[in-house]
């Protein structure tokens, strides 16, 4: 490790989220060096044997080996933070005092709260823990499939952008071969479109049953944001969204949402 300077490895096989933590770390720990970025478990695990980093950002789930493998073939090498959009996966670590983790999309307070202890703990020159029994834990509750927090949001790229799309301004849902179709409202009420690789199964599984609802095998929509329903021939009905020009199909076996018609 060096000394004078601490550096860091981020492993994430998102790239625009790669980039974010490294622009936001910039901000937050100016003179921490990012000597590293992976796509995967496994180059992680070659990046930090090359590069010896003073704390290593695993994601949680990675293709190939996931960051909590990774994590134990790192060992006690480094200091540990996972990055995760499923936040039960590390409290009990995290309460523990063992490692600390950040809920994605990053929240920049969050973030300033674990560059303090992790320079609290090399101010003090403290050894990284042992963390092989929690690891254990952790890696039993990945192989679980442990029930995901409900979604707040949706991050989709948008041009350039990495947009995080609120899931109240979602309007619907439609599945596009292997992608979704998000379609949403901003803040003054333009529309916006934009495809993500989660299945819509995925993502209903996460979404709030109260208000989202599938309506169609390809569509899942936002009961607030729908206008009118118009019922059509063989036990099937149109729905006519708010604001927008765009028809989505109800077909028979969901129609009993709309029993009233």
């Amino acid at each position: 490790m060096n000394a004078t300077r601490p550096t860091a490895l981020i492993a994430d096989d998102e790239p625009l989220l790669r980039s974010s933590l490294t622009r936001m770390l910039a901000q937050a720990w100016p003179e921490l060096d990012i000597v590293a970025q992976a796509r995967n478990g496994r180059e992680a695990v070659e990046m930090y044997e090359t590069h010896k980093p003073t704390v290593c950002f695993l994601d949680v789930h990675m293709p190939g080996i996931s960051g909590v493998e990774a994590a134990r073939q790192i060992g006690r090498g480094a200091h540990l933070v996972f990055v995760t959009a499923y936040s039960e996966y590390a409290v009990e670590a995290f309460a523990q005092g063992a490692l600390d983790y950040l809920v994605k999309p990053v929240d920049p307070t969050r973030l300033a709260d674990t560059v303090m202890r992790l320079r609290e703990r090399l101010g003090a020159a403290q050894e990284a823990p042992n963390i092989e029994t929690l690891l254990d834990k952790l890696e039993a509750r990945l192989q679980k499939k442990a029930v995901p927090e409900p979604l707040r949001w949706l991050k989709a790229q948008v041009g350039q952008s990495l947009r995080m799309i609120p899931v109240e301004d979602i309007d619907y849902l439609r599945s596009d071969e292997k992608y979704t179709l998000i379609a949403w409202r901003d803040d003054d009420g333009k529309a916006g479109e934009a495809l993500i690789r989660s299945s819509l199964k995925e993502l209903l599984d996460q979404l709030d049953g109260t208000y989202f609802i599938q309506v169609h095998r390809s569509v899942v929509v936002n009961m607030n944001s729908v206008s009118h329903v118009t019922r059509g021939e063989n036990e099937t009905a149109t729905i006519y969204m708010k604001g927008r020009d765009e028809k989505l199909p109800v077909s028979r076996s969901y129609l009993h949402h709309f029993k009233q018609m």
